[in-house]
C-alpha cells in the first residue's frame, strides 16, 4: 500500500530517533540506508547496491560508491563531523566516471546527522539535519517517483526520448515486427514506463527491475514477458490464475483498454534488450504529457527524427488558441473569487469548481490530443488552487483526497483519422489526469494513483469531415471546440479531400479555391447551428486571410451570425528543427455572441512576440474595420498591366531505370554546364539558347537555358543531330502524358507548351523568396530573357 505523505514524515521522525547516535561510516552505512529507504516503503535492495565500483577517470584509480540507484540516486556516506562539502567532490568524480544512462538526477552526501541533496539537472541543493529529516522527505518524492517536475526543457527531453525509443523502434521495424502490433508495443511500454517513474505501479522502477531480472540476457524470453505482463495490466486482481509469478501479479489492473488485445510476440536480442533496458532507465516523469503523441510521431518517422528537433507543436502555440479561446476568462474569474475578503468566498469557489467540472471541450481534429492534454492540465490547476482554498491542507478529515477532483478526462473529446494518434490521445489525458493527482495528493497529504483508469477522454478514430459531431457531443452541451486542423491547398489535395471538400461546401462558386482547413470552419458553424451560443478557435494556414481566399470565404462565415473576438496575426508556427521549413499561420476566435471588444494580436516580427491591439470590430483581413470583401479579379483594372505565370515547356521524356523507376529529363532546359557541352558539340546552335529565369535563377543567380525555337527555321532544325534528339524525346513525353492538351503538343516538339513571354520589358517576381528578407527581390528583364 502507497504510504500518505502524514506517515513518511512520521516514519521519518522514528527514524530519526532510532538513528541519532550514529556516527561510523564503515560499520552502520547499510543498515542507516535500508531503514532510510524503509521510511517510504521502499525495498532498498530492488533500487540500489552498495560499493558500486567506479573507474575515476582523472585520478586514475579504481574507488566505490557508498550507495547507487542507476541514473537516479548517488550517495556518498561519511562518519560524524567529516567535510560534506569535500565528500560532494568526490561524489561528483564518481559522476564523472559513469555511463550517460547512469548518471544520477540526485546526490545525497551525509555524515549520519547531517543531509545535503543536490538536484544535478537545476543545480538546487538543500541541507538539513537528521532531526529535520520529516520536515524535508517531499524532497525524496522521487524515491516513489513523485517528484516535483519541471517540463522547461522539452525540446532536448524529446529529442533524447525520441532517439531512445526510435532505436528499438528501428530494430523490431528490421525484424519485420510492424504494423499495428508495432504501435501497439510502444504505446504500451511507454506507458508502462511512465508508471514506472511516476507512482502508477507501486514501486519505482519495478518495470525496470522485471526486465532485469525476469528475462534472458541474449533477450530470446524479452516478448513473453511483456505479453504476459501486459496481459497482468489487463486483468483484474481477482481473475488472475492463482500461483502466477508475485513478480508479475504486482503489477496493478489498468483498465481502459491500453492493454486489451494480444500483439504478436515481439522478437528480441541481446542489444535489443539492452535497447529496451536504456529506455526504462530514462526518466518518462520528466516528459511532459503534452508532448508524448508528437514524441511518437517522430519516433515512428524515421526521416523526422534524424532532424533532431523539437516534435511536437510548443504549448506556448496551443495558449496562443485556449488562452483566449476561454482559459483567460476562467483565471480572471478565479482571480477575482481569490481576491474576495467576505465570508461568501468558499461558497463561491466550491461554484467554480463545480462549474469547471461540467464544462465540455472538443478537438474535432485532435491528433494525438496536444490540445486536450494542455487544456486538461490547466483546469486541474485552477481547480488545485480553489481546492487549497477551501480546504486547510493540514487538516486529517481529508481522507478521500481521491475524491476532491471533480475535473475528469471525460470532460473531453475528440476526433482523429489516424487510429494510432488517437489511442495516443487516450493514454496522454490518462497520465496527465495521474500527474495532476500527484499534486493534488502531495498538497493534501497522500500519495496515490487512480488506478485502475475509470475516466477516459472520448477519442473517435473517423473522419471529422463525415460523421456528425452532435453524435459525439450535443452542440448544447459544448463549451468550446479547438483545434489545428490539416492544411492543404486546393492543388495538393487527393482524391478522397477532394471528396471531403464537396461534402462540406458543396460544388458551387469557387469553393474548391479554398485551403482544405476551411471546411473545420464550415463545420464548426453547422454545429452550433440551431443553439444561440457557439465558440470555436482553430489554427489556420494565413492563406484564408489574404487574396481570393478571404473573398470567398468570410462572407459565408460572418452572414451565419458569427463574429472574430479574437485574432493572431501571420506568425511562424512549428518546430525549429534544422531544415524544417516553417509554417506560417494564423488563429482565430469566433462566436455567435455579441462582440463589443475584439483582440488583435500583430507580430511586427513573424517569429517573435506579438502585442495586443484592441479592436470594436475584426473582418476577415485580421483588421478593424467592415465586413468587406475584396472578390478575386482575372482582368486587371484599367491602365495597369496584368501579372502573368511564366511559360511551361513540359518538355519531359518519363525514362525507365534500371530500378523499374522513372527519371524525368529535361530536353528544352539546360543548366550552365549542360549549355557547355552542347555547344561544345555543335555551337552553331547557341542562337536559339536563351537565358531561362524563374524565381530561384533571379535569387540565386544561376541561371538556365532554354531552346526557344518558335521562330526558328525548321530545315535548320532538321539539320542539327543535337535538336533533333532532343526535340524526338519531347515528342515522346508529351504522347505518354495523361493530358490530352499536352498529347496534341506533341505535334509541335519544338515549343512550349504554354507561351506567355512578353515581347517588351517586364517586372519579374519571384513566386517564393525566403521569410528572412525584409523585400521581396524584383527583377526589370528584357524581353530575350525566357520567364519560367
Amino acid at each position: 500500500m502507497r504510504l500518505s505523505w502524514s506517515e513518511i514524515r512520521q516514519r521519518a521522525k522514528a527514524f530519526s530517533e532510532e538513528w541519532a547516535d550514529a556516527h561510523y561510516e564503515k560499520g552502520e552505512t547499510q543498515s542507516f540506508y535500508n531503514d532510510f529507504f524503509d521510511i517510504f516503503g521502499v525495498n532498498r535492495r530492488r533500487v540500489a547496491v552498495f560499493e558500486k565500483k567506479i573507474d575515476l577517470i582523472e585520478k586514475n584509480r579504481r574507488g566505490f560508491i557508498d550507495l547507487f540507484w542507476p541514473s537516479v540516486l548517488l550517495v556518498e556516506q561519511k562518519s560524524a563531523g567529516k567535510d560534506l562539502f569535500k565528500a560532494q567532490g568526490q561524489a561528483l568524480d564518481y559522476v564523472l566516471g559513469l555511463k550517460d544512462r547512469d548518471l544520477p538526477k540526485f546526490v545525497l552526501t551525509c555524515d549520519f546527522q547531517r543531509f545535503r541533496l543536490l538536484e544535478m539537472d537545476s543545480g538546487k541543493e538543500i541541507t538539513f539535519t537528521l532531526g529535520e529529516l520529516h520536515k524535508h522527505v517531499e524532497a525524496f518524492g522521487f524515491i516513489v517517483g513523485v517528484q516535483r517536475r519541471n517540463y522547461g526543457k522539452q525540446a532536448e527531453v524529446s529529442i533524447k526520448a525520441a532517439e531512445l525509443l526510435g532505436k528499438l523502434h528501428d530494430a523490431l521495424d528490421e525484424k519485420n515486427y510492424r504494423g499495428i502490433d508495432l504501435e501497439r508495443l510502444m504505446t504500451r511500454l511507454l506507458f508502462c514506463m511512465f508508471a514506472d517513474d511516476t507512482g502508477i505501479f507501486e514501486a519505482k522502477d519495478d518495470f525496470l527491475y522485471l526486465i532485469e531480472e525476469r528475462t534472458d540476457e541474449d533477450g530470446g524470453n524479452v516478448g513473453r514477458v511483456l505479453n504476459h505482463v501486459f496481459e497482468i495490466l489487463d486483468t483484474p486482481e481477482d481473475g488472475r490464475l492463482e500461483g502466477d509469478d508475485p513478480e508479475l501479479t504486482k503489477f496493478p489492473y489498468v483498465n481502459g483498454d491500453l492493454f486489451k488485445g494480444a500483439v504478436r510476440t515481439a522478437p528480441f536480442d541481446t542489444q535489443m534488450r539492452e535497447d529496451l533496458l536504456d529506455c526504462c532507465r530514462f526518466d518518462w516523469g520528466a516528459v511532459s504529457p503534452a508532448i508524448f503523441g508528437s514524441l511518437f510521431q517522430s519516433v515512428m518517422d524515421k526521416a523526422e527524427r534524424r532532424k533532431k528537433g523539437a516534435h511536437y507543436t510548443t504549448e506556448p502555440n496551443i495558449m496562443k488558441v485556449i488562452g483566449p479561446l476561454f482559459l483567460d476568462d476562467l483565471r480572471a474569474e478565479l482571480d477575482r473569487l481569490k481576491a474576495r475578503r467576505d465570508g461568501g468566498r468558499r461558497a463561491a469557489l466550491l461554484t467554480f469548481q463545480e462549474k469547471l467540472g461540467q464544462l465540455n471541450f472538443f478537438d474535432p481534429a485532435c491528433g494525438c490530443g496536444n490540445f486536450l492534454v494542455v487544456t486538461y492540465r490547466e483546469l486541474r490547476r485552477m481547480e488545485q488552487e480553489a481546492l487549497e482554498l477551501i480546504y486547510d491542507t493540514n487538516s486529517p478529515l481529508l481522507l478521500e483526497v481521491e475524491a476532491l477532483s471533480v475535473v475528469k478526462p471525460s470532460q473531453f473529446y475528440g476526433i482523429e483519422l489516424e487510429e494510432f494518434p488517437a489511442h495516443i490521445a487516450e493514454v496522454a489525458m490518462w497520465m496527465a489526469e495521474h500527474l495532476a493527482n500527484i499534486e493534488l495528493g502531495r498538497t493534501f497529504g497522500k500519495v496515490f494513483a487512480d488506478i485502475p483508469l475509470n475516466d477516459s477522454a472520448t477519442i473517435v478514430h473517423d473522419n471529422a469531415l463525415r460523421i456528425d459531431w452532435s453524435d459525439l457531443l450535443p452542440a448544447e452541451q459544448c463549451f468550446a471546440v479547438m483545434g489545428n486542423p490539416p492544411f492543404i491547398g486546393h492543388q495538393w489535395r487527393k482524391k478522397d479531400q477532394q471528396e471531403d471538400m464537396s461534402a462540406i461546401w458543396g460544388e458551387g462558386g469557387q469553393v474548391k479555391r479554398l485551403d482544405y482547413v476551411t471546411c473545420w470552419f464550415k463545420k464548426a458553424v453547422s454545429y452550433f447551428d440551431g443553439i444561440e451560443s457557439g465558440k470555436f478557435g482553430f489554427v489556420s494556414t494565413n492563406s484564408i486571410t489574404q487574396g481570393e481566399q478571404a473573398g470567398i470565404f468570410w462572407p459565408r462565415v460572418f452572414s451565419a451570425g458569427y463574429s472574430i473576438f479574437f485574432a493572431h496575426r501571420t506568425f511562424a508556427w512549428g518546430s525549429d528543427a534544422k531544415g524544417k521549413a516553417q509554417v506560417h499561420v494564423v488563429i482565430v476566435g469566433l462566436t455567435k455572441e455579441e462582440v463589443k471588444q475584439a483582440t488583435i494580436y500583430d507580430y511586427p516580427d513573424p517569429r517573435k512576440e506579438c502585442f495586443a491591439v484592441q479592436a470594436n470590430r475584426v473582418n476577415g483581413y485580421l483588421i478593424e474595420g467592415p465586413f468587406v470583401a475584396v472578390p478575386a479579379r482575372t482582368k486587371a483594372p484599367s491602365g495597369f498591366p496584368r501579372m502573368l505565370k511564366g511559360s511551361q515547356p513540359t518538355d519531359g521524356a518519363r525514362l525507365k531505370n534500371e530500378d523499374g523507376g522513372y527519371t524525368i529529363s529535361s530536353n528544352l532546359i539546360l543548366d550552365a554546364d549542360e549549355r557547355t557541352r552542347t555547344l561544345s558539340r555543335e555551337p552553331e546552335i547557341k542562337k536559339w539558347l536563351r537565358p531561362y529565369v524563374g524565381g530561384e535563377e533571379l535569387i540565386s543567380g544561376d541561371w538556365r537555358w532554354c531552346l526557344w525555337l518558335k521562330d526558328a527555321n525548321p530545315r535548320e532544325l532538321r539539320e542539327s543531330n543535337e535538336i533533333k534528339e532532343r526535340l524526338n524525346r519531347v515528342r515522346h513525353g508529351r504522347l505518354q502524358s495523361p493530358t490530352a492538351s499536352v498529347r496534341k503538343f506533341a505535334e509541335f516538339p519544338s515549343i512550349f507548351t504554354q507561351d506567355r513571354q512578353p515581347d517588351c520589358s517586364y517586372i519579374a517576381l519571384p513566386e517564393v523568396s525566403s521569410e528572412n528578407r525584409p523585400y521581396v527581390p524584383i527583377g526589370f528583364l528584357e524581353p530575350s530573357i525566357i520567364a519560367s
